[in-house]
């Protein structure tokens, strides 16, 4: 068993160790780890906050959709935010979806509905290629769960007990937020912006996407860079795990059932071998 164990802590610190060592391979006298925020839906009984997913999907309509689709979303899904199935709808036959064949065999284009997905700003991906410099913006549905940095030995061991799952929110809204200046030592390749959160590198070709008073807010929140980047953060991680609030409500009720159960048991146990002299 203590071999076992000591096993296991040498694999631990193994992966610790390569993850400071992938960085170390890298610019880590550069790079910055992303930025912890406080997130509504963080921790086991945390939930979504729907005034910020809805500023967060105002943010990625006007900004964001422009490069980056969100495939794996359905304008039905929206709902979920709040919003009345009458303001999807509208929401909805904004955009132009094509469809068929129709009786001619022919396609067409249409409003989209509820049941339709979000369309993509690009025909197929080398055109998103050639329209951004030779790379392809990434698809926004499950980037939140995608994009995360890796925490080295011993924070990966403590998320586990505190449920830490903000990795890709705390990311995203450090790298909108990170963009500056590059070094003095640090060469740029030209066409790209130097940012030390990017996890591929410290620069890449997104150009700085948001800035102060770009977006209108309609609830009075503050119309700024950081808080732009705190809502359509959120936002993606609501895109990437729209059923978050539901799992943790189950896991807090299988918890309760399994203490009640393990109580039964026991009790159960003592009843039983009670009669039986030891």
């Amino acid at each position: 068993m203590k071999k076992l164990v000591s096993t296991l802590l040498s694999l631990v610190m193994v992966a610790g160790l390569g993850t400071a060592a992938a960085f170390a391979a890298g610019d880590s006298e550069h790079y910055k780890a992303p930025k912890e925020q406080k997130w509504s839906f963080a921790g086991p009984f945390g939930l979504y906050d729907k005034g910020q997913l809805q500023r967060g999907l105002k943010v990625y309509v006007e900004v964001c959709a422009a490069c980056h689709s969100l495939e794996r979303v359905a304008f039905r899904n929206f709902i979920d935010l709040g919003y009345s199935e009458d303001q999807v709808k509208a929401l909805a036959a904004e955009y132009e979806v094509t469809d068929g064949p129709n009786e001619e065999g022919e396609m067409f284009d249409r409003p989209a509905i509820l049941a339709d997905y979000f369309p993509k700003p690009f025909p197929n991906v080398e055109a998103a290629a050639y329209a951004n410099n030779g790379a392809a913006p990434p698809d926004f549905s499950l980037i939140a769960k995608a994009r995360a940095a890796t925490r080295g030995f011993p924070q990966f061991v403590f998320d586990i007990f505190t449920m830490y799952a903000e990795g890709g929110p705390d990311y995203i809204y450090s790298l909108m937020t990170g963009y500056e200046d590059a070094p003095h030592d640090v060469e740029v390749t030209e066409g790209t912006y130097y940012n030390p959160y990017f996890l591929n590198g410290l620069s890449l070709a997104m150009a700085p996407p948001l800035s102060d008073e770009l977006v209108t807010y309609d609830d009075g929140a503050p119309e700024t860079v950081d808080q732009y980047s705190k809502d359509v953060s959120a936002f993606l991680m609501w895109a990437a795990e729209p059923k978050l609030e539901n799992r943790k409500s189950l896991g807090f009720k299988v918890i309760i059932f399994m203490l009640i159960f393990a109580c039964l048991l026991y009790l159960s146990k003592k009843a039983v071998w009670s009669r039986v002299e030891h």
